[in-house]
């Protein structure tokens, strides 16, 4: 099928009824989160609604991955936070707009492939501390102000909170061992909303947080200069904020495919979430990217398919506009609670049943990355860092492997059999397989099962030819692969190795 008809595919089926309560479930879910990263960013409350609306729209329509739902997410908020304090709202918007272009080219380019190189302990970190970071946050909505300080919630109001949090926690709990029809998150928020309002409870409600009246968000160009000045005050935090949304949004994604046992596509969600953060920069969001725990929230409600993220987008539109005085009476504890199980459910329990059977570098990174993410709530620095400490420790792993087999024929002339990787963490033990000194008049070295890798294998190759050139000794060099042949070639003006075409072994080299 061509990628413009892959908007709406009709030959899957679609229940209409779970796509259409799981959207209203993260709807209801999604407004307070979006709400307090505009308040915490400084942002006017209202941007963090029309990210919610504009990201989850366009991402449902035109995004890779079905069921995968975009809002105004905090970690690419925090990244704005300083520019916002430092040139204002307008340069945030700009911002906005130039990581959405990166992003679009990131998806044009097919960049989003690299998501692949992220190992599976730094995915568990990252998941495992992503859960703990939205559990935390749902004790925010413990405290209250108290003559202009924040204090913890206590006596009548802090039980009456814990009470509402546990009702709801018990009904989506209990709910889906009795029936499945209806979300039990949309239930719970329902039955506790009644509650509440049927018994005149004094509990927390959604506009203590802010008012979520509005109109339909407005065209507005970034009121900045256009010029080099600016965009030199825009670009690093536009070029992280792309960073961020991209990487949390493609590893949600893979999470997403790994629940559903179906592959979404990356380049064309990275192009989705670029068109959608455009958007948000000229009608006034405060941008975003994929959402794991709404995400988790949809698909946990039964959602597959794209209908749930519209119907979510246009009910959050449908709720600015006219719905803010019922939306504003929800008590904070039934969404508290939603987001509690939702965390519940996102942390990787599996990770404590295969701890032990873990290479225990893998549990360090797993732990590090965890440690990260919930320390400075940046994932994809966390997810950088374990990237990096995984790569090296694959590459100390690797130098270890490099080994030789030897014996002399009966013509006298010495073979080396290499074995494993020759690059810049096997330098050294390939150094010490060869016996220069002590080697026979005529050497070959049989690259037949190993490959070179970088310029530190080469600059060892030629540092070898050398030796053996000094002590007036042949070296052959055979079975080299057509890529290491072409590394040889495309260092000749640098390192000085003569290849040699031998019609017995293909590749050779003498010096």
């Amino acid at each position: 099928m061509k990628p413009y008809l892959q908007l709406f595919d009709f030959s899957k089926k679609i229940d209409y009824k779970t796509e259409i309560l799981a959207g209203l479930t993260v709807a209801m879910t999604m407004i307070p989160e979006s709400l307090s990263f505009a308040i915490l960013a400084g942002f006017p409350p209202l941007t963090g609604l029309y990210a919610a609306f504009i990201m989850g729209l366009v991402t449902a329509v035109l995004g890779g991955r079905p069921g995968l739902v975009s809002g105004g997410a905090g970690a690419t908020v925090i990244v704005l936070i300083a520019l916002m304090k430092t040139q204002g709202i307008e340069y945030v918007f700009a911002a906005v707009a130039l990581a959405g272009t990166i992003q679009i080219l990131v998806g044009l380019f097919k960049l989003g492939k690299f998501v692949r190189l992220v190992p599976q302990p730094v995915m568990f970190g990252f998941v495992n501390g992503l859960a703990v970071i939205i559990f935390m946050s749902q004790l925010e909505q413990f405290k209250t102000m108290v003559n202009g300080k924040v204090e913890w919630l206590s006596g009548t109001p802090l039980y009456i909170m814990l009470a509402l949090v546990l009702l709801t926690v018990a009904i989506v709990v209990i709910l889906p061992k009795i029936t499945k029809a209806i979300p039990a998150s949309l239930v719970a928020i329902i039955l506790v909303f009644i509650v509440v309002l049927g018994f005149g409870i004094d509990t927390k409600l959604v506009k203590d947080i802010a008012s979520v009246k509005g109109g339909f968000p407005p065209f507005h160009i970034p009121l900045v200069p256009f010029n080099m000045d600016t965009l030199k005050i825009i670009f690093p935090y536009a070029l992280i904020m792309a960073g961020v949304g991209l990487t949390e949004g493609l590893l949600t994604l893979n999470l997403v495919d790994e629940i559903t046992e179906t592959k979404g596509n990356r380049n064309r969600e990275s192009i989705a979430q670029g068109i959608a953060n455009i958007a948000n920069g000229f009608f006034t969001g405060m941008g975003g990217c994929p959402m794991i725990a709404q995400t988790l929230v949809n698909l946990s409600a039964g959602a597959r398919a794209r209908l749930s993220g519209i119907v979510a987008a246009i009910t959050i539109l449908i709720i600015i506009l006219v719905g803010a005085p019922v939306i504003d009476r929800v008590p904070m504890a039934a969404l508290v609670g939603v987001m509690m199980m939702v965390a519940i459910g996102t942390f990787e329990w599996m990770s404590f049943k295969v701890i032990n059977k873990m290479p225990r570098q893998d549990i360090v990174i797993g732990i590090l990355v965890a440690v990260i993410t919930i320390w400075l709530h940046n994932l994809a620095l966390a997810v950088l860092i374990g990237v990096i400490i995984s790569a090296l420790v694959f590459a100390w792993e690797s130098s270890k492997r490099i080994r030789a087999g030897k014996h002399i024929d009966a013509d006298g002339v010495k073979h080396y059999e290499i074995y494993g990787p020759l690059f810049f963490g096997s330098v050294a033990n390939f150094n010490e397989l060869f016996d220069v000194a002590q080697d026979p008049a005529f050497v070959v070295i049989d690259f037949k099962n190993s490959r070179i890798y970088d310029m530190s294998g080469i600059d060892a190759l030629n540092k070898l030819t050398e030796k053996y050139s000094h002590a007036n000794k042949k070296l052959q060099l055979k079975h080299l692969s057509n890529d290491c042949k072409r590394l040889l070639k495309n260092a000749g003006e640098i390192i000085q190795v003569n290849i040699i075409e031998d019609p017995v072994y293909r590749v050779a080299t003498e010096k």
